[in-house]
């Protein structure tokens, strides 16, 4: 009888402190979620051509181990999709204002996530830009490159860039306009404009990145903490 109690007495304890540790979890996610940092103001103009990127850019798997600045992360993310006319009596599809890339409607389907690893000035973890406000808020903390890298084939370059850019589409914003062909056409048009925005900077910046299009959508979208209705369509692993 007393081994009985004693089984049932353990059990609760087993019982309650994994409901408390789910219940820390659920608090630290929500935490979390209210985390912003505010980015840099990006530059205008630039040390070299753009004839000079052009030559320049190159697809780059290997990196080293210095890190990179938050202040090139704002310059990346401001060249990928930021706000270069705001507009205040917009649409609200509009989000802000005109952008450094053009959009088919300007509806701007993608929203964009920052991996960040070894960056000055930014706590390893998941973040998402938002254009609008210039900022990143914080999604998942911890270094999530092992986790990427898994969801992408095991591509190595993921584990070794101290931070990579994932891009996903919100494909309902093109095609209640467009219809099919804003999926099979215009978003990836969308896509195209702004990551190469993206590689351009980056050379300008005199850092490499490679492009990437094989992974496992349903593995990435779940390492970042993707939305129900994104979908994850490139990531772009950036290093020195």
């Amino acid at each position: 009888m007393k081994s009985k109690k004693y089984f049932i007495l353990v059990l609760i304890l087993i019982l309650y402190s994994t409901a408390c540790g789910q219940q820390d979890e659920k608090e630290q996610i929500k935490g979390e979620s209210h985390m912003t940092i505010e980015l840099p103001k990006p530059e205008t103009t630039g040390k070299i051509s753009l004839e000079e990127c052009l030559s320049k850019r190159r697809s780059v798997r290997h990196f080293s181990n210095l890190p990179i600045t938050i202040k090139e992360i704002s310059q990346l993310l401001w060249a990928a999709y930021g706000i270069t006319q705001a507009i205040a009596d917009a649409p609200a599809f509009v989000r802000g204002g005109l952008r450094t890339a053009p959009s088919a409607g300007a509806l701007y389907p993608l929203e964009i996530y920052v991996l960040a690893a070894n960056v000055e000035g930014i706590s390893p973890g998941i973040y998402k830009y938002d254009s609008e406000k210039h900022n990143l808020k914080l999604i998942k903390s911890g270094d999530k490159r092992k986790e990427l890298s898994s969801a992408a084939l095991s591509q190595k370059q993921i584990e070794l860039a101290p931070v990579t850019f994932i891009y996903s589409a919100i494909f309902e914003r093109t095609t209640g306009k467009y219809g099919q062909r804003g999926r099979d056409r215009y978003v990836c048009m969308d896509l195209g404009h702004s990551a190469e925005n993206l590689c351009l900077q980056a050379t300008a910046l005199g850092l490499g990145v490679c492009t990437m299009g094989a992974f496992n959508d349903d593995d990435v979208k779940k390492v970042v903490g993707m939305s129900k209705e994104e979908e994850a369509i490139y990531i772009l692993p950036v290093g020195r």
